[in-house]
């Protein structure tokens, strides 16, 4: 995976199991560095943990490998981080992934929207835990509803310009979003290849650590 801050919220959320500590750690690993993961609560170093095992399953997985092949004659290295951001968006979109979260209505996009709003929720009651760069960046996720918006093409595009942004060497994003459009129905296959497996590979490595 390229060396860029975590962008795929919506995955790491999810594979978090609702466990309000592994959300925090889950979404925040990307931001603690080094020993820094040392001075947080087991039961968030857990999520630290998980989120980091993910993204090695996630970015040696052959599936994963395949999909990346339709940006890395464009975007090299920088192929990873938007396949992260692409799964993202089938999962903003998949009809049974968010089925049974509490408050949830028969509306269309309900169940991620109140996944969306709980996991904004979690994070909220460890804000004092959060390191410095996240912190500044929480707000905006919330107010703006990243999670939610991922359903949409133009959230992910948003996504792709956001890594743009952050990536020195990284080509415009613009050409991301064409790939992304040409080769739509293959990235979909590929999401729903791989992300059962990435599912019960975070639920084993939960049950090798349990929350205490």
């Amino acid at each position: 995976m390229a060396t860029l801050d975590t962008v795929n919220y919506l995955a790491h959320a999810y594979l978090s199991f609702g466990i309000p500590d592994v959300v925090v750690g889950n979404l925040i690993s990307d931001f603690v560095k080094g020993k820094k993961q040392l001075e947080y609560p087991d039961s968030i170093r857990k999520g630290i943990t998980l989120h980091r095992a993910i993204d090695t399953f996630t970015d040696s997985h052959p599936v994963t490998r395949h999909a990346k092949s339709y940006f890395r004659a464009v975007y090299g290295l920088y192929s990873g981080a938007l396949i992260d951001v692409v799964y993202d968006h089938f999962l903003a979109n998949d009809p049974v992934a968010f089925a049974g979260v509490e408050g949830t209505s028969a509306a269309r996009g309900a169940p991620l929207a109140a996944f969306a709003q709980q996991t904004y929720r979690q994070l909220a009651t460890r804000e004092s835990l959060f390191p410095e760069r996240f912190a500044r960046m929480f707000p905006y996720m919330r107010d703006q509803d990243w999670l939610y918006h991922y359903r949409y093409k133009e959230g992910i595009f948003n996504s792709f310009a956001g890594l743009a942004r952050r990536a020195t060497y990284m080509p415009p994003p613009q050409q991301a979003c064409e790939l992304f459009e040409a080769h739509f129905t293959d990235l979909e296959a590929c999401y729903r290849e791989f992300f059962p497996s990435l599912r019960d590979f975070a639920v084993r490595t939960m049950d090798d650590q349990p929350i205490r």
